[in-house]
C-alpha cells in the first residue's frame, strides 16, 4: 500500500509519525473528522511551503492521538496536536534553502498575508496552527531546564 496524500507534498505517514507511539505501542491514527482537519491544514502548509521558496519542509510533529499527546507532555487541548490542526516543522538542514532558521521562517510568515491561528517560534522549530479560529496569535517559547516552557507575545523582528 502506498503513502496516503494529505496534499501535494504532505503525507499521512509523515503527519502521524511518532517515535513515542512506536516505543509505547500506542495507536496514532486519526479519526475521520481529524483526518479532514489534517487535510485542510496540509493545504495551508502548501502555502507555507510556497512562501518559503517551495523548499521541502521537515515535519517534526503533527498529529498526536490523545494518548500520545499525554505521553509527550502535550496540552491535551482539542485545538492542539490531537485536533490535526497543529504542525511543528523546520527546514531540512542538509538542503539549501532561502529561510534557514526557524526564526527566519516565523518572520517570513508574519510578514505574509497567510492566515493562521497560532505561530510559535520554538527555538529549533516552528509551531503553526490552522485551527479555524485564525487568531493570528504570535508567541516566542522560552525553555529553562527543569521548568515548564513559558511564552511571550510576539515574534522577534
Amino acid at each position: 500500500m502506498g503513502e496516503i496524500a494529505l496534499s501535494q507534498h504532505f503525507t499521512l505517514e509523515e503527519a502521524t509519525r511518532s517515535d513515542t507511539a512506536v516505543r509505547l505501542g500506542l495507536d496514532n491514527q486519526p479519526d475521520d473528522a481529524t483526518l479532514d482537519a489534517m487535510r485542510a491544514a496540509a493545504e495551508k502548509m502548501e502555502l507555507v511551503r510556497q512562501l518559503l521558496g517551495n523548499d521541502p519542509l521537515q515535519v517534526t510533529s503533527w498529529y498526536r492521538s490523545p494518548e500520545v499527546d499525554r505521553a509527550v507532555g502535550g496540552t491535551g487541548r482539542s485545538n492542539g496536536h490531537s485536533s490535526g490542526w497543529c504542525i511543528d516543522f523546520r527546514m531540512y538542514e542538509h538542503l539549501p534553502a532561502r529561510y534557514r532558521t526557524p526564526l527566519e521562517i516565523c518572520q517570513a510568515i508574519v510578514a505574509s498575508d497567510l492566515r493562521y491561528d497560532q505561530l510559535i517560534w520554538e527555538g529549533t522549530w516552528v509551531h503553526i496552527s490552522f485551527h479555524p479560529a485564525l487568531r493570528q496569535m504570535q508567541l516566542t517559547a522560552h525553555f529553562k531546564a527543569g521548568a515548564p516552557t513559558t511564552y511571550t507575545a510576539g515574534i522577534p523582528a
